[in-house]
């Protein structure tokens, strides 16, 4: 019967079940739309103030304008890494909730303002170097939004040829920047638990959300059968975004993903779901930590703990 009362409630778990959030603060990229500007008015009803991260500042504006609670807009490009820097050195005091959320989808081959591929370099790396340029000022924690895409086809990390130049698909691409996402947060988990740190990381996908992130797909063909989905198989942006906000709010352990409880993880109730054995391999983790650092130039900043206590 207790079984049955915590599944029930997990189920209806929505956003009025939020805690007080007064005193804190939250930001959240690509909050100009979807899930992002749906989660971000959650936030911010529940009391925290909100900095809307968005490449648009005029759009961000329009979209805070709708928003019960306290916010502010400031420039965020995550497609060049001189915008994730100007936008980290011009933070100041404490940052309660990191929101990874904005990301492109299958989008035609194209470059970030740096050379990477657009989406590799804006699902991953972007959110890569504004988490650790940020990471000094985090208090709690750090949401990463992935997809059920991370499990498309082979999907892996083509270490040997990161920008897909050899055999580029808009699917393929998206799907490893998914599991990057994915894997980013397994070591970042790893490296804040080694550093002592009570920041914890944690992963959430929306399932299958109606949203205009799929009208940027490059197929036609793909572009309207997302379009039939939207109308027919997919929750709203309200439910899409409860993933999020219950990695953001809930007491979960680092490392966690959260993702919907129905059929095929596409809708229902939040609850912590599974990944593939790809995207929760330690060592190709740690690979791509690397690399990561390598490509952006933006390193991981908190001391461990060993070394503080030979210091």
């Amino acid at each position: 019967m207790a079984a049955e009362k915590n599944e029930k409630n997990r189920t209806n778990w929505n956003a009025t079940l939020l805690p007080d959030l007064t005193g804190r603060t939250a930001v959240v990229t690509g909050a100009n739309s979807g899930i992002g500007l749906t989660a971000a008015d959650a936030l911010a009803r529940a009391g925290a103030h909100v900095v809307f991260a968005v490449r648009d500042v005029e759009r961000g504006r329009a979209a805070a304008a709708t928003v019960h609670g306290s916010t502010e807009v400031r420039r965020l490009d995550l497609a060049d890494l001189a915008s994730v820097r100007e936008f980290a050195d011009a933070w100041e005091g404490p940052l309660s909730l990191l929101v990874n959320n904005a990301g492109v989808m299958m989008l035609p081959q194209q470059r970030t303002r740096d050379g990477f591929e657009m989406q590799f370099g804006t699902n991953h790396l972007g959110h890569f170097a504004l988490t650790n340029l940020l990471l000094p000022h985090v208090t709690d924690r750090v949401v990463t939004v992935s997809s059920g895409a991370h499990r498309w086809g082979d999907a892996t990390i083509r270490f040997d040829d990161l920008n897909l130049d050899a055999n580029y698909t808009p699917q393929g691409a998206y799907a490893q920047s998914k599991l990057a996402n994915l894997l980013f947060t397994l070591e970042l988990q790893r490296r804040l638990t080694n550093s002592g740190s009570p920041v914890r990381a944690l992963a959430a996908h929306p399932g299958y959300a109606a949203t205009n992130l799929q009208s940027h797909a490059s197929n036609p063909v793909a572009r309207a059968f997302m379009r039939l989905g939207n109308r027919f198989l997919a929750q709203d942006d309200r439910a899409g975004a409860l993933p999020t906000l219950y990695a953001a709010t809930q007491d979960l352990p680092g490392a966690s993903y959260v993702g919907p409880d129905g059929l095929g993880e596409m809708r229902g109730g939040p609850t912590l779901v599974g990944r593939t054995a790809a995207a929760s391999d330690t060592a190709t983790a740690r690979r791509l930590w690397t690399v990561s650092e390598e490509l952006t130039g933006v390193v991981y900043s908190l001391t461990p703990v060993e070394a503080t206590r030979s210091a």
